[in-house]
């Protein structure tokens, strides 16, 4: 064999060589490795070996992972959130997504929780924020003064809805968050009726709270406002029923039940037993949502005074003018409930 074909047989040993070492680490790099679609979830302050753990099961190969992210200095970049990853995607594509930070929303939603510890609660299930974290941020002492607020009435910011919202998102700046939505949602149409309702905003949402414990038919919620306004206007007692049992519960405790309000509970001392107290309450007994808000700057024009759960219609109410057909439909429900064994 001459000198030539020498060369030659050793520079393609040596192409064949850099063709397999070039066709592994192509592989590396861009072959699919993440087995499934998934959401990744980073924490703030994650470091590498966090990572590693929270990608393991989703990707067939974690060597060729972590060769590539120390490759694309990945280690020294980690920028928490919640990652959306698609099945088939390569390291280079994982990399990159984790390196960008562009994390994918998601909808936090909450409905009508009774107070800001179950708030917190429901938030911090969806959220990286822990549930301390965010009810530090709703009773920051510096946020209720400067907003006009307290802890009594900050629930009433709170419009259950759903958000696009980011996993990684503070309690502040989920409590800030929450705050220009209300602000967004007392429009010019909602504030104007309010004023001619001659109520503050603070005002609706508390007779709105009380509606919405009142009935959870939602076609008669304007009827429900339309009578508390008609008891408000005229300076009557609004007597609901609702503000007695949270009232109870203030007393006695959260998990305290009440299923049926007795004639000595009507005594309890409480600026929320509206039998005693003449006026709103000073605060919401609820988170109510938008139909019991609207209901009330929507309320029904009409002359009822009394209302009594049906026994007819259950799960509606049977309205009244007067005190004497209120009497008469209140027998009824008082007969039925007996029957029903509800004492308490």
């Amino acid at each position: 064999m001459n000198f030539k074909k020498i060369i030659l047989l050793i520079l393609t040993i040596i192409v064949i060589i850099g063709a397999v070492i070039g066709y592994k680490y192509y592989k590396k790099i861009y072959a699919p490795n993440v087995l499934e679609d998934a959401s990744i979830y980073i924490s703030s302050n994650s470091d590498f070996n966090q990572i590693l753990q929270e990608i393991d099961p989703l990707i067939n190969n974690s060597d060729s992972f972590e060769w590539v992210a120390k490759q694309k200095n990945y280690p020294n970049v980690i920028k928490a959130g919640r990652y959306l990853v698609k099945k088939g995607m390569s390291n280079n594509d994982l990399i990159n997504l984790l390196r960008s930070g562009k994390q994918t929303p998601l909808n936090l939603t909450f409905n009508n929780q009774d107070n800001i510890e179950k708030l917190s609660g429901r938030i911090a299930a969806q959220i990286e924020a822990d549930s301390i974290q965010i009810l530090s941020a709703l009773t920051d002492k510096d946020f209720l003064l400067k907003n006009n607020l307290n802890k009594a009435n900050v629930l009433g910011i709170f419009i259950p809805n759903s958000y696009e919202i980011y996993w990684n998102t503070s309690g502040v700046s989920f409590r800030d968050r929450m705050l220009k939505e209300y602000q967004r949602f007392w429009n010019d149409s909602r504030t104007s009726k309010a004023k001619q309702l001659n109520m503050t905003k603070n005002e609706v949402i508390t007779l709105a709270s009380i509606v919405q414990k009142e009935t959870s038919k939602i076609s008669e919620r304007p009827i429900v406002a339309g009578l508390y306004l008609n008891r408000h206007r005229d300076h009557w007692a609004l007597q609901a029923d609702p503000t007695i049992i949270f009232a109870l519960k203030q007393k006695h405790g959260q998990d305290y039940e009440v299923k049926r309000v007795l004639n000595d509970d009507l005594s309890i001392d409480s600026p929320y037993n509206t039998y005693k107290n003449v006026g709103l309450p000073p605060a919401p007994i609820a988170m109510p949502d938008i139909s019991s808000i609207d209901a009330v700057l929507n309320a029904k024009n009409h002359e009822f005074y009394y209302m009594c759960a049906s026994v007819s219609n259950i799960g509606s109410h049977e309205f009244a003018r007067t005190l004497a057909q209120h009497n008469r439909n209140a027998v009824k429900y008082q007969q039925w409930i007996s029957k029903q064994g509800i004492n308490r």
